[in-house]
């Protein structure tokens, strides 16, 4: 009898132990990643070593732009699913006037790729790799006019991480030496790409191993170039702008544009000299929506920023919160709130400088959200949603109504074939690589960066070193499948590329960005109203499962979709599972969903920053 009251004593106190520990270990279970934490600056990127670099420039003493610049030239020297001669899209915050500021730095098709040209081809769509998927490089453009007008330092200083990983090497991961592996036959279509990223030709693996200090002696060469330029302009007394301004010229109009437009017409591609030359950064401003109080920036229809803004308009007049976090119906507001932006993405958006004029102002409308959330069937999802007509809620006409109703028409005629390779194939494209870079520092600046294009496999244009854009696959050649993103010379394609800034009290409150191609504003969307509406931190809100619909149409490859297919972590519960199949959901599943999503909190109570950077592939940031 003893004996069984000391057992259920035990037991009882073994219970009680449980239960006062239960919440400890509950809250032991943070997030994979710690908060990252700076009262000074923070950087953040997607390889660590690039975050270094912007560090470092911290420590030398520049601000937020100029360590967004480091950052960015390592993420393109690393091959961080980018290169030198892809594209760059920004939004800065000067603290000096209270705004915020776009950076258009996105590659033009040039003279020579022309809808006939690609249609004599015996082509759909301009091709996923090759010199003809290349349009003119922006990168180099894009950072040198950042630094030109917000930074502080010398264009030598912020390159010099750069070049030092270019002419010393640096121990390549193991993400982009597999990359270049697994690539290697389309490489060696290409001379100076395989002279570069297969040094090992001949061997049964002829990439870089893991851990091989990688070299790439034509960049570093090119980049030395860059500041030479600006030494010797300094050297005749040009201010510091003025310097960095010769080094742009030297890359668009000298030297260097003639070996990498010789390089690209050798490989087949359609550069010339006067694309370069011709081809300039905009500075603009970017668009924006309120969302319970808080303003969030997106750079305009050259990519599919405003498609995040649309979104929120529409789920403003729903009551999220309550429906609860990755709950079927919460999913199911998100999945046809994303449906009806992106199909207005599909139809409406292109390059603004181009007529027709886009219709923004309806676009982002908030009669026009009203509207079309009353589309939204609450039971089932709607596999035939369209763009709509935001034409009337800016006092216009459609100019568009037949290619609108012929675009419906033809929506079944886009979904992807249902075998295995089609559907690899599919999602492949989809996923397109991008990275992003995100910087802040105590005088308030903020940098938020999304750059991509010559992802491996690219081809190297010369003894530049440089990897060229796969952006032109973006285009579409028939008005009937987009009127504003018909491929035309000097033209932006339309781009998945999507940075953000948010506002509060007019004083920022998130700078967050993502890679993943058509998932990007997907998971970017999700993410804000993990902050917003459930009160994340700003790494909880990096690292929480996110859905992916694919009912949109691809921005690459042959531009299909596949409606009603959802991705979904591999932790939903089954009741959710079974509730989104009932409602017509394809479901697929992984282990991460949360997308390689990077930002910045701002703590105004403490004056300081919280950084979150997703596990989900290999960014990383640093604070102080």
């Amino acid at each position: 009898m003893f004996a069984a009251r000391s057992s259920g004593r035990a037991a009882l106190g073994l219970l009680l132990v449980f239960v006062l520990v239960l919440p400890l270990r509950l809250q032991a279970q943070q997030t994979a990643k710690p908060v990252l934490h700076g009262k000074h600056w923070m950087a953040i990127t997607g390889k660590p070593l690039a975050a270094t670099a912007g560090a470092m420039v911290f420590q030398k003493g520049g601000n937020a732009v100029d360590a967004a610049c480091a950052m960015l030239a390592a993420t393109a020297t690393m091959w961080d699913v980018l290169s030198w001669g892809g594209e760059t899209q920004a939004l800065i915050y000067n603290p000096r006037t209270g705004k915020v500021i776009g950076i258009n730095a996105l590659g033009v098709a040039p003279s020579g790729a022309t809808v006939d040209f690609f249609k004599s081809q015996g082509m759909q769509y301009p091709p996923e790799f090759g010199p003809l998927a290349a349009v003119t490089p922006g990168t180099p453009g894009g950072l040198m006019t950042m630094l030109a007008e917000y930074g502080k330092l010398s264009l030598a200083d912020v390159l010099a991480p750069a070049i030092q990983m270019a002419e010393e090497g640096y121990p390549i991961e193991a993400q982009a030496a597999n990359s270049i592996e697994k690539n290697k036959k389309r490489i060696k279509e290409w001379r100076y790409s395989r002279q570069v990223l297969l040094p090992h030709a001949g061997e049964a693996r002829e990439a870089p191993r893991p851990g091989e200090v990688f070299r790439q002696p034509d960049l570093a060469a090119t980049l030395k170039k860059l500041v030479a330029a600006e030494k010797a302009a300094l050297a005749r007394g040009k201010s510091r702008k003025e310097a960095i301004q010769a080094a742009y010229d030297r890359f668009y109009k000298g030297d260097i544009a003639q070996e990498l437009v010789r390089g690209v017409r050798e490989e087949g591609g359609l550069f010339t000299l006067e694309d370069l030359a011709r081809w300039k950064v905009r500075i603009e401003e970017p668009v924006k929506t309120s969302y319970k109080g808080i303003d969030v920036y997106k750079l305009t229809t050259w990519v599919q920023g405003p498609v995040l803004l649309q979104a929120l308009n529409i789920l403003e007049n729903v009551d999220l919160k309550s429906m609860g976090y990755n709950s079927a119906r919460y999913i199911h507001a998100l999945y046809q709130a994303m449906n009806l932006s992106f199909a207005d993405r599909d139809f409406y958006y292109g390059d603004p400088y181009f007529p027709p004029a886009e219709p923004i102002r309806g676009l982002l409308s908030k009669e026009y959200a009203k509207e079309r959330a009353k589309r939204i069937n609450w039971e089932k999802n709607d596999p035939s949603v369209g763009p709509g007509d935001p034409y009337p809620f800016q006092g216009e006409s459609n100019p568009f109504q037949a290619q609108l109703e012929q675009w419906n028409r033809q929506t079944p005629e886009k979904k992807v074939a249902d075998d295995a390779q089609a559907l690899r194939d599919f999602e492949r494209t989809f996923y397109a690589g991008t990275t992003s870079v995100q910087a802040a520092d105590a005088e308030g600046w903020v940098v938020s960066i999304t750059p991509s294009g010559g992802w491996i496999p690219a081809v190297i244009a010369g003894r530049t070193g440089v990897g060229l854009s796969q952006r032109m696959q973006s285009f579409v050649l028939d008005p009937a499948e987009g009127p504003f993103n018909v491929l035309e010379p000097g033209k932006r394609p339309r781009a998945t590329l999507t940075p953000s800034l948010a506002l509060k009290d007019g004083k920022p409150f998130l700078s967050f960005a993502v890679q993943g191609g058509d998932s990007q504003d997907q998971n970017l969307l999700q993410f804000f109203l993990n902050v917003v509406e459930f009160g994340m931190n700003v790494q909880e809100a990096t690292e929480a499962a996110n859905i992916n619909s694919f009912q949109m149409r691809a921005s690459f490859g042959k531009h299909e979709s596949k409606p009603g297919k959802v991705l979904l972590s591999e932790q939903m519960p089954p009741w959710v599972r079974s509730e989104l199949k009932r409602m017509g959901y394809e479901l697929t599943y992984e282990e991460r969903t949360s997308g390689p999503i990077n930002a910045i909190a701002f703590d105004r109570e403490h004056g300081t920053f919280w950084g979150g950077s997703s596990h989900h592939g290999e960014d990383y940031g640093i604070a102080w």
